[in-house]
Order: C-alpha cells, then sequence, then structure tokens
C-alpha cells in the first residue's frame, strides 16, 4: 500500500494553494466544503477562487509564490501548470514536514487527493494512488448509484446517540451488535425512507428497553416497464435487503436478477383468465408474511399505483397494522413512448394525455368514449390488447378520425421491443399480421406521427 488512507480535519485551519486558475478551483472547492481557510498565492486569482477565499475567510496574494508563504499552514497544494514551482513548492513543504499534494504528479505528492463520495457525516474514498484517477471517479460513479444521501441522515443519527449507547453498552461487542441490529432494521429503513422523526422515536424507544416486537415491512416497488436501467435507486435498495419477493408477470428476469440472491422468490402473476394467485389471496399472503416479520417486497411491472392494484394492496396493510413503503416506478406509457420516440405530449400535436385501462375489473370495455375522442389528446391503453377491435370502433363511432396515427408497443424498453405504427382503423389488422401478444402498450393520437423523427432505441424493430 502505497498511501495511508486518513481523513484530516481542516475546520478552521489555513490551507496554502498556489495557483489561482482551474486546476486551484477545483482543489480550493473541496477544501472550502471542508471547512479550510484559504491561502492562494498567484499573480492571477480567478474570480471564482476569489469568491471562495473570501467564503473561508482566507487571504488571497496577488504575486509569485515565496518559500514564506507556507508560515502557519497544515497542508500545502501546489495547482499551476508550471512544472518547476511545483516542484519547488513540494521540496519546500516537505522540507518542513508539511503535507504537499501536486496536482497530477503523484511523485511530488506526500499526500494524494481521492475520489469522494460525501454523505456527511459518512465519507468514502476512492483512490489510486495517483496512477489512475479516471478509474478511481468511476469507481466512485458507481458508489453514488449504490449509497443514497439518505445515508448521511442515517449516520447522524448514529451520532447523535452514539454517546447514550456508549454508556448503555460498555462492552464493545454489545454495542457493535446494537448498532448491527439498527442498520439493518426498522429503524433504518425509516431514516432511509425519510422518516427521521420515526426513526428517531424508534432508536429511543429501542436504548429505552421500550421497543415494539420486530415485525415485518412491506414495500411496494415499481419495478418499470422492463429496462433494468430504470429502476430508482430506492428501489433497488430495497430489493436488496427483502427476505421474500412477490413479483408479477411484467417484472423482467433482468430486474429480478437484481433482488437479493438469498431471498424467497414467489410467483403471483396475472394473465387474463389465468391468475397465478387470485387478488385477495396475494393481500393476505403479504399480512401474513410480514407479521413473520419479513421484510417483503410486492415488485410490480410499471408503477405501483397506476393500474398495478397496489391501492388494494396498501388498503388491506393498512387495516392490519402493516407498516409499508411504496416507491414509485416509471410505468409503461412514459418508459414505453420513450424508447418507441414517441412523445406523449407536444406543443404542435397534443395539450393532454391520458392513462386508460382497456380491461375494467367486470371484464367489459365500457369506457367514457366521449372523453376520449379529443383530437389534441394522447390516449394511452393500457391491457388493450383484448379488447382492440371493440376500442377502435368505439372511438370512431364517437368522433375520432380513422385516420388517427396509433401505435403498438410491445415488450416496451426491453431488448425484445417491437414497435408498429398504424392508424386507428387498421390497428386491429396489425396485431393480427404481426402476431403481437401480451405485455402490449397502445398509443393513439397525432403524435405517433413523431416517431420517424425521434425513434433512438436499438431494440426498436418491426415498424410499420
Amino acid at each position: 500500500m502505497e498511501f495511508l488512507p486518513l481523513f484530516h480535519n481542516l475546520r478552521g485551519a489555513q490551507v496554502l494553494v498556489v495557483g489561482g486558475g482551474e486546476i486551484a478551483l477545483r482543489k480550493s472547492r473541496l477544501l472550502a466544503e471542508a471547512g479550510a481557510v484559504l491561502r492562494v498565492v498567484a499573480p492571477e486569482i480567478g474570480a471564482e477562487v476569489r469568491e471562495l477565499i473570501e467564503r473561508s475567510g482566507g487571504e488571497q496574494i496577488l504575486r509569485g509564490y515565496t518559500e514564506s508563504d507556507l508560515n502557519g499552514c497544515v497542508l500545502i497544494i501546489a495547482a499551476t501548470d508550471d512544472e518547476p514551482l511545483n516542484a519547488q513548492v513540494s521540496a519546500d513543504a516537505r522540507q518542513r514536514g508539511v503535507p504537499v499534494n501536486v496536482v497530477d504528479a503523484p511523485a511530488l505528492c506526500s499526500v494524494i487527493f481521492p475520489a469522494i463520495v460525501d454523505r456527511s457525516p459518512l465519507v468514502i474514498a476512492v483512490s489510486s494512488g495517483g496512477d489512475a484517477p479516471v478509474l478511481a471517479r468511476l469507481i466512485r460513479a458507481k458508489l453514488e448509484t449504490w449509497i443514497p444521501p439518505t445515508y448521511g441522515h442515517l449516520a447522524g443519527l448514529a451520532a447523535r446517540f452514539r454517546h447514550q449507547v456508549k454508556g448503555l453498552f460498555p462492552n464493545v461487542q454489545q454495542r457493535r451488535a446494537f448498532w448491527e441490529d439498527v442498520f439493518q432494521g426498522p429503524i433504518a429503513d425509516r431514516q432511509l425512507a425519510g422518516q427521521g422523526a420515526e426513526a428517531e422515536r424508534l432508536l429511543r424507544a429501542k436504548i429505552d428497553g421500550d421497543a415494539p416486537p420486530t415485525t415485518g415491512e412491506v414495500y411496494l416497488v415499481g419495478a418499470g416497464p422492463g429496462d433494468p436501467d430504470l429502476l430508482t435507486f430506492r428501489a433497488l435498495r430495497l430489493m436488496q435487503q427483502a427476505d421474500v419477493v412477490l413479483y408479477d408477470r411484467l417484472v423482467a428476469p433482468a430486474i429480478l436478477d437484481l433482488c437479493r440472491r438469498d431471498a424467497d422468490r414467489v410467483y403471483v402473476g396475472k394473465q387474463r383468465a389465468d391468475h397465478a394467485l387470485p387478488q385477495d389471496q396475494i393481500n393476505q399472503q403479504l399480512v401474513d408474511l410480514a407479521k413473520q416479520g419479513k421484510r417483503v417486497v410486492r415488485l410490480k411491472g410499471g408503477d405501483p399505483f397506476i393500474f398495478g392494484r397496489g391501492g388494494e394492496e396498501i388498503e388491506e396493510l393498512a387495516a392490519h397494522g402493516i407498516p409499508f413503503q411504496v416507491v414509485p416506478g416509471i410505468t409503461a406509457a412514459s418508459g414505453c413512448a420513450a424508447y418507441a420516440g414517441i412523445p406523449l405530449t407536444h406543443r404542435d400535436h397534443a395539450q393532454s394525455v391520458r392513462f386508460v385501462t382497456g380491461h375494467l375489473k367486470n371484464g367489459s370495455t365500457d369506457l367514457p368514449w366521449k372523453d376520449l375522442v379529443s383530437p389534441s389528446q394522447t390516449l394511452v391503453l393500457y391491457m388493450g390488447l383484448i379488447g382492440l377491435p371493440v376500442i377502435c370502433e368505439q372511438l370512431i363511432k364517437h368522433g375520432r378520425s380513422a385516420d388517427t396515427p396509433a401505435a403498438l408497443i410491445q415488450q416496451g424498453t426491453t431488448v425484445n421491443q417491437r414497435v408498429f405504427t398504424g392508424t386507428l382503423a387498421n390497428l386491429p389488422q396489425l396485431v393480427a399480421e404481426h402476431e403481437v401478444h401480451a405485455p402490449t402498450l397502445v398509443i393513439v393520437g397525432e403524435v405517433v406521427k413523431l416517431r420517424e423523427k425521434l425513434a433512438w432505441f436499438e431494440g426498436a424493430q418491426g415498424t410499420v
């Protein structure tokens, strides 16, 4: 190990930056965020650097560097494009035993700047020892996606109660077990869900010995239309901590693979007249699993609250006092339309968009037809494939032009996506000709004409 990772407390300490340009600006921002008092020396100092100096309560020295500029400084940064000057600054700092960083010159450094993931008070640093800084930044970018900002709030919660817990458990092993339980249980879940007051209440109760018996929780997670890249950070975090996953037919295998490896997986998918598990039994299973203390992910294609029956499920959970969280997902209308190159609204073509289910609870397609025929409205039909001939006939009958552009998007956002475009009059014919199957989204409206200009997704095929 060439460099030992350390975290330096610079709050209120003076740091010398030699250089006043773009390189100096990048380092000065980090130093100012850490609370350092900036002393910047350069013949010219940029406006943004001057602003950081003023904000830190530091000083700017408009001249060339001299060795005396190091006086009183705990860290030295050489941030110029003058290699001999950078080498001189490094030599002077080392002579005094003061840590020095020379930008883009690891051999001249006694300390280096890592790539930082800032979730204060939680801070994560990634370094390649100066040999591959771009790689370090790429790894940092991955960590940014895995560790949401709320982890900083969780660390802050622990900091507020650290001394109290230390007094309660003098043994370090006991304290470790206590905090592991906090960070992997309902207290952390509440804090990470943005329910800070409830998390603090539960932590106080745990410390006081008044914590309620451990109960499970249900997470209604929107898995989006199929592409795993469209999952939210929060969805991924909950999927990876769940004990049980109940998933439906529309959840892509690639998304299911992102769930915790050892979680139990239960298929509860539905197709027309073929329900793996009736809805009332799904509701009851969610309740039963939570009462067993399980953390349960109910993984739904699209968004749980847009024709996903999420409302029915949380009604049952609320009736039994089961805690739950709802994680929105990208609904099929947004995802599939975007990947097909069809904007749902456009100033020249549509000023509103309407989501409609083509399959009602009673099995009919008795829709409010008069409300659906405005030429300036985009109509998006979920589960409309079976009743499509009736839907097209009724829309035309109630005033929508038979020439209205329309599209079929099968398995949207996935590599198997197929898109067929036509008109309201010939849409059912396209289904038969191309053997279009569910899941397929139907879009009706003038915006479909824009697909030829705007389609971009490589997986899209089958344009007619």
